[in-house]
């Protein structure tokens, strides 16, 4: 038994460094709510905004110790998908003629954070985030990678400014 002391010291001590990631919510809050977000930008796809809805619920779930409550909740977060937009971008010359080299994809997300236990920490904010593809892809073949990419950072975004003081 005594052999083993050592290595359980050291789990001890290995645990006792991990932090989540700064995270500082307070003891009081227990509960969340994710309302079902609007889409607002009309060449979006359609049910983007409950993909996105469903991945912030996995976000904050997995994320936290929180857990969803549509009856009473503590934090509740509602908003609305307000950009989806294809630019072009990286300008290049090709044979005397202008083209692009990418395109981009940037997606806007209004979120209005409602902390119904003090409301002097409620906040709307928006936020976007985007991702390049080459301009001969079809935007309907990588469409979805894109999304998701988007998507994490944003989710990562929303998820820093309301529970780590960010």
């Amino acid at each position: 038994m005594i052999k083993y002391l050592p290595f359980v010291l050291i789990l001890v001590w290995l645990s006792s460094c991990y932090s989540f990631k700064g995270i500082s919510i307070p003891p009081e809050i227990n509960t969340f709510y994710v309302e079902n977000f609007q889409n607002r930008a009309g060449n979006a796809p359609a049910g983007l905004e409950i993909e996105f809805r469903d991945e912030l619920v996995d976000k904050v779930n997995s994320s936290s110790k929180l857990r969803i409550d549509d009856t009473n909740p503590h934090i509740e977060f509602r908003g609305d998908i307000s950009r989806f937009a294809v630019e072009a971008v990286a300008p290049q010359r090709s044979d005397d003629q202008a083209t692009t080299a990418f395109n981009r994809l940037t997606i806007a997300v209004r979120v209005n954070y409602i902390n119904n236990l003090d409301e002097e920490e409620n906040w709307e904010q928006s936020f976007s985030f985007f991702a390049d593809f080459e301009s001969t892809t079809d935007l309907s073949n990588v469409q979805d990678d894109l999304i998701d990419i988007i998507f994490t950072q944003i989710l990562e975004d929303i998820f820093n400014k309301a529970f780590t003081n960010w």
